[in-house]
């Protein structure tokens, strides 16, 4: 099934982010962007004058696990939004990858989480009055959900959510069907939690569709603002020990994606240079 594309203008935010500094290997590609001027240009994206003749916005977040499912000789996804309708901004999710780009570009790269940002991002949806959407999850989720939303952000629009069983997600029917939900709704945010690679592929194929102006990749990271999901101690983090904490967490979903997966995705990462 194919979905008709909207019709968009490719500037002046597309040309700003084709100029962000980039390091990439394998078919996989990093921009950097410190905390404060991505939150700007996300601002812009979803409330700024031109806005609406501009294309949607993905996040992606770049981490091993990424590089397992992504790039060359793996799943293709390409930046390409005269064909999707969507233009990706891809993020330093994973302490390696943040690592390996500053070694390489002799650049800071700074390492920005879903989980880090979507509080974030929640927060300038309450400022500009903007609609989130929550595709993903479970109802159980969404409840756990709801009441963290209320407290944090009082003044956000009513948030909407979606936990689509995975026939309808992997199905173009029933997904055609989803995103024109979400389309009628009105939603300007949209965080989409399928788990990778289907988040991704997922925005891809229907993120024009469903008219939202921002589409965030961002897995796990409802589930860690809900309280859900304990993220590791600050000093686990700043070591890129993480994964460590989610691990013992979470031993039998994540030993076969760090233990396994992890190092060929490292080794691949090892060769990212700077592209120009």
């Amino acid at each position: 099934m194919s979905f008709p594309r909207r019709s968009h203008d490719r500037s002046p935010g597309v040309a700003a982010r084709r100029r962000r500094p980039v390091v990439g290997a394998a078919g996989v590609q990093v921009q950097h962007w410190e905390p404060d001027p991505l939150l700007d240009h996300l601002r812009d994206t979803v409330a700024g004058e031109t806005a609406p003749s501009e294309p949607a916005v993905a996040i992606g977040s770049i981490n091993l696990d990424h590089l397992h499912h992504f790039g060359k000789g793996r799943i293709p996804l390409e930046n390409d939004p005269d064909e999707s309708g969507v233009d990706w901004i891809m993020l330093a999710d994973g302490a390696p990858i943040a690592g390996h780009a500053s070694r390489v570009s002799k650049i800071e790269w700074p390492r920005l989480t879903g989980a880090d940002l979507l509080p974030d991002i929640l927060r300038i949806a309450e400022d500009e009055q903007l609609t989130v959407g929550f595709l993903g999850g479970t109802p159980e989720s969404h409840e756990a959900l709801r009441p963290t939303l209320k407290e944090r952000y009082p003044r956000l629009p009513e948030v909407r959510f979606w936990a689509p069983s995975r026939e309808v997600v992997d199905s173009a029917e029933g997904s055609g069907r989803l995103a024109a939900e979400i389309d009628e709704a009105g939603i300007d945010i949209l965080n989409v939690a399928l788990g990778k690679p289907r988040q991704e592929l997922w925005i891809q194929t229907y993120g024009d569709a469903t008219g939202a102006r921002l589409l965030l990749a961002f897995g796990a990271s409802a589930d860690f603002l809900a309280g859900k999901v304990s993220r590791a101690p600050g000093w686990m983090q700043n070591r890129g020990l993480e994964w460590a904490y989610r691990l013992v967490q979470e031993p039998k979903r994540l030993a076969r994606r760090y233990l396994v997966q992890g190092p060929p995705a490292w080794l691949r990462w090892r060769r990212a240079r700077p592209v120009r």
